[in-house]
């Protein structure tokens, strides 16, 4: 196996309400991790409250080798690789590069919306941006914009997985 870490793509099939998610086993051995959090409003013991939750419930990436998240996917444990389709018992990966560039423009918005690949419209992608300036700066997208807000957004895709539309400010955006 090759022994570059690399982002793959896993299935967290703990339950909701468990102790110890997957994310935290990975992130307790060492293995950096990341997964789209929204802000949704939760009640626990009859209080109300704000808390960052899992876009996609079972979605997580970790990067790492083969080798050592191997341990990790024993039955007992509920964690998966994702597989591509069409490979056979070829685990999914990001490129680095583009998982670099989603983490960080995911970071750098206090609200990000997120969309899986069937979500995503042509008319979502009509208009091609490149920020100048402020944290995004180089970043280069679709310009999502939504009727009745003025608020301006970029569509940041991880291939075939996931897309978010973080908030930008208006004097940053250049039309392509």
């Amino acid at each position: 196996m090759d022994e570059t870490p690399q982002w793959y793509v896993l299935r967290d099939l703990s339950r909701p309400n468990s102790k110890l998610s997957a994310f935290d086993k990975l992130t307790g051995k060492g293995i950096k991790c990341f997964t789209p959090l929204v802000r949704k409003v939760v009640t626990q013991g009859g209080k109300q409250e704000w808390k960052d939750v899992p876009y996609m419930r079972d979605l997580l990436f970790a990067h790492s080798t083969h080798d050592v998240l191997d341990p990790f996917m024993a039955p007992g444990l509920r964690l998966q690789y994702r597989y591509v389709h069409g490979g056979f018992k070829e685990p999914m990966t990001v490129r680095e590069a583009d998982m670099d560039c989603f983490i960080r423009a995911v970071s750098s918005s206090i609200s990000s919306k997120y969309y899986r690949p069937e979500e995503i419209t042509p008319a979502m992608r009509n208009r091609r941006i490149r920020i100048i300036g402020g944290p995004l700066h180089g970043y280069e997208g679709s310009l999502v914009t939504v009727r009745g807000t003025t608020v301006k957004r970029l569509l940041v895709e991880l291939p075939m997985l996931l897309a978010a539309a973080v908030e930008v400010e208006p004097e940053f955006i250049q039309l392509l």
